[in-house]
């Protein structure tokens, strides 16, 4: 389909990406919690930003650059993990009646989402390395297949982020409900922010 190799295949590979758990997932959820329905959106719009940028910086060639260069891609590893373990710490580190480090202001959801998945280790090893196996050399279109590529990309992820979202709200006003169980919620994701950021340092 326009260049693209196996588009059902595609399709499975980029709801099985979403799917997987990882920082763009806890953004979801934790954005979902403290800002409800408009946070958990502004936030799926951040991750297909993020998708986004990837993708055409695959596209563009940063691939092939941080393939050629161990120093490039040790840089982009120390950066994502430094920034996913400072918020990390600063979910772990909260006290009662502290105002969360997600702040309930959709734009600050957006903009968060957006440097967790460009920072995302499972979201540039699934665009600089996977991604390009989906294009058919043979039946190639150029920008029309990146395009029709990247539209399918940003639907899917808005249509996985919708439904994300409100599971995440029904079962988040039960947990608002509960302070206590709120701040032990954001500390466990505070863990899971550093885990992901030491992961990223030891591939």
């Amino acid at each position: 389909m326009l260049g693209i190799a196996d588009y059902p295949a595609f399709v499975i590979a980029v709801l099985v990406f979403l799917a997987i758990p990882g920082p763009g997932n806890l953004a979801l959820i934790s954005a979902t919690a403290e800002g409800g329905v408009r946070g958990g959106m502004a936030a799926t719009l951040g991750v297909i930003l993020g998708d986004q940028v990837l993708m055409w910086a695959a596209v563009a060639g940063v691939a092939a650059l941080l393939a050629a260069s161990p120093t490039a891609f040790s840089v982009v590893q120390w950066g994502g993990a430094l920034y996913l373990g400072w918020l990390g710490w600063q979910m772990l580190r909260a006290k009662p009646g502290e105002a969360a480090a997600l702040q309930l202001k959709p734009g600050h959801f957006l903009r968060q989402a957006m440097l967790i998945t460009l920072l995302n280790p499972k979201a540039i090893v699934f665009y600089m390395a996977f991604f390009p196996l989906f294009v058919d050399p043979a039946r190639h279109r150029g920008l029309l297949t990146f395009a029709v590529m990247a539209a399918t990309i940003a639907a899917l992820t808005f249509a996985y982020g919708l439904v994300a979202v409100l599971l995440a709200h029904r079962l988040g006003e039960r947990v608002r409900g509960s302070p206590r169980m709120s701040l032990w919620l954001r500390r466990v994701a505070g863990v899971c922010l550093i885990g992901f950021g030491v992961r990223l340092l030891s591939r």
